[in-house]
């Protein structure tokens, strides 16, 4: 059973994710990930909404579909007080066609095969359901079971039985670039006292100064964006 320091360290992680701190090394990358999908969000019906949570250890976006909900279901591998059923994406305990909405971000280069996933995604889905994916193109290897980047193209590929696909970059190659450099700061740096410090001075400076220069410069290149929102529908 989870206990209350668990419980308060995992909604404040939640709200860390939605609402980045400029001290966070991801700060480019989150705050446009949450613009973009409460963009999408009007796509979707505008009540009782069935929705499903692929890795949804933490929930961050779940707050934005507050007052629309009939039920939000949680799959994840990991166990939290937010998590409905431990188990993985590649095999769903759903009946086809029981979702309204899908969400699952940062999962896919996690597992083995992320093929399989969209197709339990697009399996669970109800006909014209919608899916939001977030995944990354550029990012240090983080764990044991990190395997896999994407770009536009692999992420088509993987949708293609989706009738609707959208792409968008969470951010052009300047905030790739500065994203990047902010992350890679953080995680090399020592001793652990430093990396302190860059949070509270550099990587606020290096945010600021991408996020002025995506601005003040119109040509928007994606060559480099370090992690892609998709939005599809089956």
């Amino acid at each position: 059973m989870e206990n209350k320091e668990s419980r308060t360290q995992i909604e404040r992680e939640a709200r860390c994710r939605l609402y980045p701190s400029l001290r966070d090394p991801n700060w480019l990358v989150l705050r446009k990930r949450r613009e973009i999908l409460q963009s999408w969000l009007s796509r979707l019906p505008s009540r009782n909404l069935r929705v499903l949570d692929v890795g949804g250890r933490i929930q961050p976006y779940r707050s934005l579909l507050e007052g629309r909900l009939d039920r939000y279901f949680a799959l994840d591998m990991q166990t939290t007080h937010l998590v409905d059923i431990i188990g993985c994406g590649e095999q769903m305990p759903f009946a086809a066609g029981e979702f309204d909405f899908v969400i699952c971000t940062q999962v896919l280069e996690y597992v083995g095969d992320p093929s399989q996933i969209i197709a339990e995604i697009y399996r669970v889905l109800k006909p014209g359901g919608q899916l939001f994916l977030s995944a990354p193109s550029v990012f240090p290897r983080d764990s044991d079971f990190d395997s896999w980047r994407f770009l536009p193209n692999s992420l088509r590929m993987l949708l293609a039985g989706f009738r609707e696909v959208e792409i968008v970059p969470e951010g052009s190659s300047i905030s790739g670039l500065f994203r990047s450099i902010c992350v890679c700061l953080v995680l090399f740096a020592q001793p652990v006292l430093l990396r302190g410090l860059l949070r509270f001075t550099l990587v606020p400076f290096l945010n600021i100064t991408a996020a002025a220069m995506e601005r003040l410069i119109p040509n928007f290149n994606d060559c480099f964006t370090a992690n892609y929102s998709v939005w599809a529908r089956k």
